[in-house]
């Protein structure tokens, strides 16, 4: 974004059945250099509970080093290392070999030996094996979303009993919200999370205070017709499934605040579309959820390119007890030629 070619760049234009126009340049005019940088947020104040979203696109032991590094990096220095982080495409410990591995510790391990090099804390991790082959994404990888978090800052309430078939259910001591496993997936057996990532809920406690965390990687829109293919109006089947999935996570933050009304609440993730789909009319569901994109400025309302569209696929969303919130897409991605990954992370900064 913001480079120029000046000079001559020709070649015949190409047009592919996705909708997507390239030129197979003969001839490359020179690059002109618009000094775009990489965007840095404030750390959290002493008060503060941050909350990341990151897709860490298809990470694996077998992805090269020198990626890890610049994740790293990008959560140390660009988003002031985050007192939790919600991982999406986090890959089995042998990556797309396609066999029964479907345990990721030596991913994580790897990832965090990274950011401690980086200068970052010691994060620790939650998580949940998932079924082989049965969450979609690369085929052998396993993909599955994963929880990072300082425990110097933040503590992780563990309740055993969450495993990759066992639907978490909401308990109720006394008036008080709790989970029956912590982590546990949101309904994992609804066929609406067939080929997808399920969502993975965790319960932490902040300053005293328990904060409820659902971390997502809805269905992606592989499939769709493109926006500017041939067929018009494109047919975006995908979005179907995504509608179901923002049901089903929205049915369970109403059973927390079912309990207690005042519910902590952060719902975060990779959901694949945009905040005025359906799907998100649906994950917000008449006022339970704010999507806190559509408070920041207009032209701030991006962390995915595609096609030349600057877009939002990632979200963070809070209940109405969660105070005062200051959120921020991190542009360190979407916008540039070597990417750590193909999304833009996001924060939010909130007093629980």
């Amino acid at each position: 974004m913001g480079d120029r070619l000046t000079g001559t760049t020709a070649g015949p234009l190409d047009y592919d059945n996705f909708g997507g126009y390239a030129i197979q340049a003969t001839a490359l005019g020179e690059l002109a250099d618009g000094n775009l940088a990489r965007e840095t947020t404030r750390k959290q104040k002493a008060d503060e509970l941050s909350i990341a979203t990151y897709n860490v696109e298809n990470l694996s032991p077998k992805t090269a080093q020198a990626k890890f590094d610049r994740l790293a990096s990008g959560l140390v220095d660009n988003l002031a290392s985050p007192d939790i982080v919600a991982l999406e495409e986090v890959q089995d410990d042998n990556g797309p070999t396609n066999d029964a591995v479907t345990s990721a510790g030596v991913t994580l391990e790897k990832l965090t030996d990274a950011i401690k090099a980086a200068g970052g804390p010691a994060y620790e991790w939650r998580q949940i094996d998932p079924a082989d082959d049965q969450d979609g994404g690369q085929p052998g990888g396993n993909i599955r979303i994963a929880f990072l978090f300082n425990p110097e800052r933040v503590s992780f309430t563990d309740v055993a009993g969450g495993n990759a078939t066992t639907a978490v259910r909401v308990t109720d001591d006394g008036g008080k919200a709790g989970l029956s496993a912590s982590p546990g997936r949101i309904d994992p057996e609804n066929p609406v999370w067939k080929d997808s990532r399920k969502p993975l809920v965790g319960q932490f406690s902040f300053r005293g205070r328990p904060v409820f965390v659902i971390a997502n990687h809805f269905n992606s829109k592989g499939g769709d017709q493109g926006l500017d293919s041939r067929f018009q109006p494109p047919a975006r089947s995908s979005a179907t499934q995504r509608t179901g999935q923002a049901e089903a996570v929205n049915a369970f933050v109403k059973k927390l605040l079912a309990v207690d009304p005042q519910s902590r609440v952060v719902v975060a993730g990779d959901l694949n579309d945009y905040q005025f789909s359906p799907a998100l009319a649906d994950l917000r569901g008449g006022g339970v959820l704010t999507d806190l994109v559509t408070g920041l400025p207009k032209d701030e309302r991006y962390g995915y390119v595609y096609n030349g569209n600057s877009q939002v696929l990632d979200h963070i969303l809070t209940s109405h007890a969660v105070r005062r919130p200051d959120y921020d897409i991190v542009h360190i991605n979407a916008e540039f030629a070597d990417q750590s990954s193909d999304h833009d992370p996001q924060i939010v900064r909130v007093k629980p």
